[in-house]
């Protein structure tokens, strides 16, 4: 007689922390409200017959698994801490990522296929930085003709916000300081745009000016913080909002500096 084929050993408590871990960062950076991660990682530890307790600092994640009785004896706990990473919004992998933790639950699947298809949403490559710095780039420029500025400003500023995009991305990828790039990037960008007006050449600088940093402006992380607060998870609303509030004046910061040195008293 055949042996009955042996059933797969259910995960630990342990590896679906580690899974959890990942997910939860990939989730995170991606540009997820804390309420979706609080759901969906729940919604997984479920799935596989634990609870799970989750805590969100601004800097560090917090989560512990483990099985509990009726009684409310607990058995297999384990808990883990991991560092926050940042990275760049990614919607569709938010999308990805969440259709991934119901068909964990609704499909019932293995921690190792679970697995396979996190990577393989990891894998995908986003929106190429090319095509990305060239929309942003031309939605800026709109930006500064809508607003009465003249065809030079609007060539400038299209060509100043595409160069200085490509700069952020490669200041960021080498390590430096997010607030030192925005700095950089917001004064080179409106310096750029200036030297229309220095050799004669656009008459609209203030408007160039003003539009030449709202590429830097973090409206992503103001809307994930207003939900954040909406949805009652007050310490990463705040901690959200005082980062895209420290850019901000980082922006600022930039475009002063380009102001002083070209005597532009307002905008």
């Amino acid at each position: 007689m055949d042996k009955k084929k042996a059933l797969p050993a259910k995960p630990t408590a342990k590896e679906i922390v580690e899974f959890i871990r990942v997910y939860a960062s990939a989730l995170l950076t991606a540009g997820s409200q804390t309420s979706r991660i609080d759901r969906t990682t729940t919604r997984i530890a479920h799935a596989y017959g634990f609870n799970l307790d989750l805590v969100i600092f601004s800097r560090h994640f917090m989560f512990s698994a483990y099985r509990a009785t009726s009684d409310g004896t607990i058995h297999e706990r384990y808990t883990a801490v991991t560092s926050i990473v940042a990275g760049g919004f990614n919607f569709q992998r938010v999308t990805q990522l969440n259709a991934l933790s119901w068909a964990i639950e609704d499909k019932k699947l293995r921690l190792e296929e679970a697995w396979r298809r996190f990577h393989a949403i990891c894998a995908e490559p986003g929106i190429s930085t090319s095509l990305r710095g060239f929309f942003v780039s031309l939605a800026n420029a709109a930006l500064c003709g809508l607003f009465n500025g003249d065809a030079i400003a609007i060539g400038l500023v299209f060509f100043a916000v595409f160069a200085c995009f490509w700069l952020e991305q490669w200041l960021l990828r080498v390590g430096l300081d997010v607030k030192i790039t925005f700095f950089l990037c917001a004064f080179l960008s409106s310096l750029l745009v200036s030297t229309g007006a220095i050799f004669g050449f656009e008459t609209t600088q203030q408007t160039a000016l003003a539009s030449s940093v709202l590429f830097l402006i973090p409206g992503f992380p103001l809307i994930i913080a207003t939900l954040d607060f909406w949805d009652g998870h007050i310490l990463m609303g705040v901690s959200r909002l005082i980062h895209s509030a420290t850019l901000i004046v980082c922006i600022a910061l930039g475009l002063a500096l380009t102001m002083s040195l070209l005597g532009v008293e307002n905008l």
